[in-house]
């Protein structure tokens, strides 16, 4: 059986990590050959295919006055793979992929939805999109998967074929996300933060969505209040040279900002607790990272955050500041913590081990298949 993906591009995020998960796990088995399309460029994602040997595709969409040449050639490399599915990943891929697949009578196409909300400044194009796979959600693809319950729900009112929709979350590699003691102490030292020192962490790119603004905000009201910790923040833009990161925690030593870094599994042993300050999320991996690696968490409600954290963990009211700052005092900056702490990171694990582990999730795309 050959499954062929769509994707807009092959950058680091969400979708294209989990689009990378699942073809190398599944790839492993030797029993489904999967290639991959991109509408744009290679990416790094899109790199690391090609390493392990999977046949990625690059068609050069620059931008929206390119869709039509794209559609064709994309039409026209369907013909020559000849796949048996044809899967598509987020609202373009979804469109162009979707018509391309349907045109040449493709049995089995699958859409992919990852938003958990719709951003009211999307552009007109974005938009008119969206509203496209709407209308179209009942007869091009065979059946649409929803990485979050929110998103099916969400994606139903707005019109989406609700007997085609179904959810299946993004799914961690438990092995990879562990407890290692080497790597945690030869990254604390490399940063230069005491062994035994508290470490809030926070991983993500620098968008407004990620809301890592009021994060450091609230980590700098409990730093003046007299609590003693470091602060470990990593992600695309993750930076001094970030001038309104720079504003904010400048000469202060109690802050690390690391970048974008291409082994988390160091970022997520060096912290104590992980915080997801989001204010959406389609489907987060760093909060599931960082449970399986057995940190204590709080999450806002982004995305389907709440549900997977489940009991094994602590809740952010809103993602303001305060908010922030207000669960970080009570639930670990508390006499209590060090007491609860490895008992609340075993859970977070097992909760993963449990619902979200890649050799679920890869089994059940394989069923769908």
């Amino acid at each position: 059986m050959k499954v062929v993906h769509i994707i807009v591009g092959l950058h680091v995020g969400g979708a294209e990590l989990m689009l990378k998960r699942l073809v190398l796990a599944s790839h492993i088995k030797g029993k489904i050959q999967h290639e991959v399309i991109s509408l744009t460029d290679l990416g790094i994602i899109g790199s690391d295919l090609k390493q392990a040997g999977i046949p990625v595709h690059i068609l050069n969409m620059k931008s929206a006055f390119s869709i039509l040449r794209v559609y064709f050639s994309l039409k026209k490399l369907l013909k020559k793979l000849k796949p048996d599915v044809v899967q598509t990943w987020m609202y373009h891929a979804d469109l162009i992929g979707g018509m391309a697949a349907k045109s040449l009578r493709v049995k089995k196409i699958i859409w992919g939805i990852r938003n958990t909300s719709l951003d009211s400044n999307s552009g007109i194009i974005k938009k008119a999109i969206r509203k496209s796979c709407a209308l179209l959600s009942a007869q091009v693809p065979t059946t649409i998967v929803c990485v979050a319950t929110k998103a099916k729900k969400l994606h139903e009112n707005i019109g989406y074929s609700q007997d085609k929709m179904i959810v299946i979350p993004n799914g961690f590699d438990v092995n990879r996300f562990n407890v290692n003691n080497e790597l945690r102490n030869k990254y604390r030292d490399e940063l230069n933060i005491e062994n035994t020192k508290l470490v809030i962490g926070n991983i993500g790119r620098f968008v407004p969505a990620k809301n890592q603004i009021n994060f450091i905000k609230a980590c700098l009201s409990l730093l003046d209040k007299g609590y003693d910790f470091d602060v470990l923040m990593a992600g695309r833009n993750i930076s001094f040279e970030n001038l309104e990161i720079k504003e904010l925690v400048a000469n202060r030593n109690n802050f690390k900002l690391v970048g974008e870094i291409d082994q988390p599994e160091k970022f997520y042993n060096a912290i104590d607790v992980f915080c997801l300050s989001s204010i959406t999320e389609g489907f987060p991996n760093v909060l599931g990272e960082a449970m399986a690696a057995e940190k204590v968490c709080l999450t806002t409600d982004a995305g389907d955050a709440k549900e997977i954290l489940g009991i094994c963990g602590y809740h952010i009211s809103t993602p303001t500041s305060h908010e922030i700052a207000n669960s970080i005092e009570v639930n670990i900056l508390s006499k209590e913590f060090s007491i609860l702490k490895e008992e609340v990171g075993k859970m977070a694990r097992l909760e993963i081990i449990k619902k979200y582990s890649l050799d679920k999730i890869v089994e059940d795309f394989e069923k769908l298949y």
